[in-house]
């Protein structure tokens, strides 16, 4: 044993020498990120809302079901699972490589020598058996174990983040499309409602020609109306069929599945949840996307000190305890005892130029890792602002073309008033209509761009905090 530790120390002494200057491998720190105190368009928020609870606060049963559906059997997140269950193992495996490997064996072998290879007077054939244990344990000296057990640990870590990401971009797409076809079959019954005002229009119309006060061109130009919008109504049952199927695939059902539980119109929330806009430096503390950019710069980081290792040699300490007999009944005997121990050593110095390449390109990926990082922070604070300042306009805009939309209808009543007693002509009355049905269906519209502009916030903050995180920001 003495003689293995000379060799080692001699073999660590020829490494100093031969590797020249030691390649100074980072020490991995979360990069600094500039960043406003507050969003431009956060005045208008506040209160707290327990993520949990979020989705209930529109006070949708249904929507809370398909969301439910989703976190369960949704095929991409299922494929996100499977990622981080492979990210896992591979930890394990990098874990265990750290350990000593312990190998038995046991064999039992029957030799018939040939003429030249018999000894004087022995025996033709030889029988041999062996039984033994076998450990092997590398010396992590230049951590290169260590700093791949780190990488494969910021490897699950953000596999994990992952999973965050696409819960929270499917629980968003999941609960866009049930808005939006939500207000698909609003914009269909205000179609239908308009088809009836139409409807009733041309007999009032064809009425006062049939008394001679009116004339064929006013039948013709309000048939064209009424037919004009019944075309409206195929298009609009076309989409809606297309985001139920699409409702399906993401709960991870076949696309027809859903149609029966949707075909029932219902109404766009009226009651929508508060999202709190903090700061944005708890804002990105939060989004899953960060933290997985995050986590695959860690990982990148450690990659060079993996790399960096291949400059010193590698030292295996081997040993093993077996016993050899030509007779098995003596296995295990005193005199059939064997052990060795042995000091491995595996240095490629003479490869110099290809370790040099490895560390190069390790330390590359790292910094296109920490580019990526700092283009997910910036797209996220983009994001954020962006959204705010959306909702903040949809709420304003729905506002007025709802207050245009009761304008319109009060004026097209008035307008088929005066025109049943003669006061104005057909044209007064056709735009007028037309003008209301556009109204109501831009004002149908702008709810709905409002709750999607909501959906739209609250993936760009990934959540509001649950009260469980508050009280541990509060506490740390």
């Amino acid at each position: 044993m003495r003689n293995v530790m000379h060799l080692m120390a001699g073999v660590l002494l020829l490494a100093g020498c031969a590797s020249g200057r030691h390649h100074d491998v980072p020490e991995y720190g979360i990069p600094e990120a500039h960043m406003p105190a507050r969003f431009t368009a956060a005045t208008e928020h506040g209160g707290e809302q327990d993520d949990r609870h979020f989705w209930a606060g529109f006070e949708d049963p249904l929507l809370e079901q398909l969301l439910a559906r989703t976190l369960q059997a949704n095929h991409d997140l299922l494929g996100a699972l499977a990622r981080y269950d492979s990210a896992a193992a591979l930890l394990y495996g990098a874990r265990r490589e750290q350990w000593p490997s312990i190998t038995a064996s046991a064999a039992a072998s029957e030799q018939h020598l040939a003429a030249v290879e018999q000894m004087p007077g022995g025996d033709t054939r030889v029988t041999r058996y062996q039984a033994g244990l076998a450990a092997s344990w590398e010396l992590d000296l230049a951590g290169r174990l260590r700093r791949a057990t780190q990488a494969r640990r910021a490897d699950l870590e953000a596999a994990g983040a992952d999973i965050a990401a696409l819960q929270v971009a499917l629980t968003g797409e999941v609960a866009s499309t049930y808005f939006t076809l939500r207000g698909l079959q609003q914009q269909h019954e205000v179609a239908q409602q308009n088809v009836a005002l139409q409807r009733a229009t041309l007999e009032i119309v064809e009425a006062r020609v049939a008394a001679g006060r009116g004339t064929d061109f006013d039948v013709v130009r309000a048939r064209s109306q009424l037919e004009r919008t019944r075309a409206a109504l195929p298009s609009l049952e076309a989409a809606m069929r297309a985001h139920m199927h699409r409702l399906a695939v993401l709960t991870g059902a076949p696309p027809a599945t859903l149609i029966d539980t949707l075909a029932t119109a219902g109404p766009l929330p009226e009651q929508r949840p508060v999202i709190p806009v903090e700061t944005p430096g708890e804002v990105l503390r939060r989004r899953p996307d960060i933290a997985a950019a995050e986590r695959r710069l860690a990982a990148a980081t450690a990659r060079i000190g993996v790399a960096s290792a291949d400059l010193f040699p590698r030292f295996t300490l081997s040993g093993l305890l077996g016993s050899v007999a030509s007779d098995g009944s003596d296995l295990f005997s005193g005199a059939a005892e064997s052990r060795r121990v042995a000091l491995g050593v595996d240095w490629t110095f003479l490869d110099h130029g290809r370790v040099r390449a490895r560390i190069e390109a390790a330390d590359a990926d790292s910094r296109a890792a920490l580019a990526q990082y700092q283009r997910t922070v910036l797209q996220a604070l983009e994001e954020t602002e962006t959204r705010l300042v959306n909702y903040q306009q949809a709420q304003t805009r729905a506002a007025r073309l709802q207050q245009a939309a009761e304008d319109a209808a009060q004026a097209a009543a008035l307008a088929r008033t005066r025109y049943e007693r003669g006061f104005i002509g057909y044209f007064e009355v056709l735009a007028a209509e037309q003008e209301l049905s556009e109204t109501r269906d831009a004002a149908v519209r702008s709810r709905t761009e409002v709750t999607l502009a909501m959906v739209d916030l609250y993936r760009a903050l990934a959540g509001a905090p649950s009260a469980v995180d508050v009280q541990q920001q509060v506490e740390g």
